[in-house]
């Protein structure tokens, strides 16, 4: 058990703050009240987490360290180097030296072409015989996205915490495949992003309460662009704050500034 004492100015921020401490989402974790604050007091919370859960978000760096570390190039010489082998193992068979020749030719062919951009579909076959997991991919097309969501048993740790580990596989998806009419290849998991966009909406309306009150910018965490729309399309009606995207891929951000912001 991981547990980690927290205050702020009234309970809810004392609890953000402790989920920050522990990276852990909040429905991993118990949460006691040790003081609701008060004129002068500041909230005062314990919020813990199981080791059951700690393990599980190690994996889940440990998944998203990898994927960090992923080169565009070494994963498609790694796809086909994989065709090369299976080649090759078609060969110690002692097949009829047509066919063989016919699998060298098309193994070449797709050697060219790997090398260039791989589907997106094999990218996501790779992935998952990688990690021994199986999905269903639906498809969904729109104006300037293509979304595939995977759905299937223990795939939680492929979205990591907020979706770090999908987005960091999005990332590498739009390096590496091909995409048609070149749009911009999203990944979702289980819906995930339709539950996040409705989270996303609540906190676009939070952080401007917090900006118009305030007088101050917030920065948001690092999100991908599908992402980063939500919170504009969220906030572009309000007449108090206005957003400005910031940043390098994949750790581009928004800010939202009050409309009279002064620096």
């Amino acid at each position: 058990m991981r547990s980690c004492e927290s205050t702020g100015k009234n309970i809810e921020q004392a609890i953000q703050n402790a989920l920050l401490e522990l990276k852990a989402p909040r429905e991993d974790v118990d949460i006691k009240i040790l003081s609701e604050g008060g004129f002068l007091k500041k909230a005062k919370v314990l919020v813990s987490i199981s080791e059951d859960a700690l393990q599980k978000y190690e994996k889940r760096d440990e998944l998203k360290k990898k994927l960090n570390e992923v080169d565009d190039e070494d994963f498609a010489e790694a796809f086909i180097k994989n065709k090369i082998e299976k080649v090759e193992e078609s060969k110690a068979e002692e097949p009829k030296t047509e066919d063989v020749v016919s699998e060298v030719q098309t193994v070449e062919k797709e050697e060219s072409q790997a090398k260039e951009k791989i589907s997106a579909e094999e990218f996501i076959d790779g992935f998952l015989t990688a990690l021994d997991l199986s999905a269903e991919t639906e498809k969904t097309e729109e104006e300037k996205f293509v979304t595939y969501n995977l759905k299937g048993e223990n795939l939680n740790d492929l979205i990591g915490y907020h979706g770090e580990c999908m987005l960091a596989l999005s990332y590498v998806m739009n390096s590496v495949c091909k995409s048609e009419d070149r749009k911009k290849i999203v990944l979702d998991i289980e819906s995930y992003r339709e539950r996040r966009k409705e989270a996303l909406i609540e906190l676009a309306k939070r952080v401007a309460g917090k900006v118009a009150k305030s007088g101050r910018y917030y920065k948001l965490e690092p999100m991908d662009a599908s992402e980063r729309k939500i919170i504009h399309t969220a906030l572009q009606d309000d007449d108090r704050v206005t957003t400005l995207s910031k940043g390098e891929e994949p750790h581009r951000y928004l800010i939202v500034f009050p409309k009279e912001y002064k620096d």
